[in-house]
């Protein structure tokens, strides 16, 4: 049976997904926060997480990035009240295999584990749209010798100031210091050779990053 981490900070939720996948799966850990998701699945290693977006003390992708950095391979499926672009995004620029919301059924969302568990990705039907155009925007820019002088952190908070998000904001996004996010920003700035915020948000929207 495929081994299986939840992942969401409500209990009712948990109790639903856990009634529609028992029998199906096999049901090795759960967790409400960040930290207890990272702790659980490092202790647990499940082929698939059944994740939650927004958690107390950051995000999935904040779950995904601290499961990477302990060493920890598995597959993620966010499942998520939101069906906003930039959480779609973001989700799975970080690493989630797929992504779908809290209106799916439970013989949906069960073959949407497997079919993560098998390594495919999955998205519910207008959600797709929004990874097919953040994967062509990417494309678009592959190669772009000015990009390419910042790092992957750096093009995080590159698109995360263009959209005119405050450094808190950013920094509680990708489970970071303030400081952290001032000096990436100073770097970027630099290696852009841009004097302000504005000039960035217009230098990003030129080559369709936002």
């Amino acid at each position: 049976m495929i081994r299986v981490v939840l992942v969401d900070d409500h209990a009712l939720v948990r109790a639903g997904v856990r009634a529609e996948l028992e029998g199906h799966v096999d049901l090795v850990g759960e967790a409400g926060d960040v930290g207890g998701a990272i702790d659980v699945i490092v202790a647990t290693k499940p082929d698939v997480v059944v994740c939650d977006v927004h958690l107390p003390g950051g995000n999935a992708p904040a779950v995904i990035r601290g499961v990477v950095d302990r060493g920890v391979t598995t597959r993620f499926l966010a499942l998520s009240v939101s069906d906003a672009a930039e959480d779609v995004i973001e989700v799975i620029r970080t690493g989630a295999r797929g992504y779908v919301t809290k209106t799916i059924n439970g013989a949906e969302l069960l073959d949407a584990v497997r079919r993560i568990n098998d390594g495919d990705a999955v998205f519910s039907p207008r959600l797709a749209g929004f990874v097919l155009d953040a994967f062509s925007a990417d494309l678009g820019a592959s190669g772009d010798p000015e990009l390419d002088q910042l790092t992957a952190r750096e093009q995080e908070v590159m698109r995360l100031l263009a959209r005119g998000y405050a450094y808190k904001e950013i920094a509680r996004r990708l489970s970071i210091s303030t400081k952290t996010v001032e000096t990436h920003a100073s770097a970027v700035l630099r290696k852009l050779q841009l004097s302000s915020r504005n000039e960035l948000a217009r230098w990003a929207a030129d080559r369709r990053l936002l």
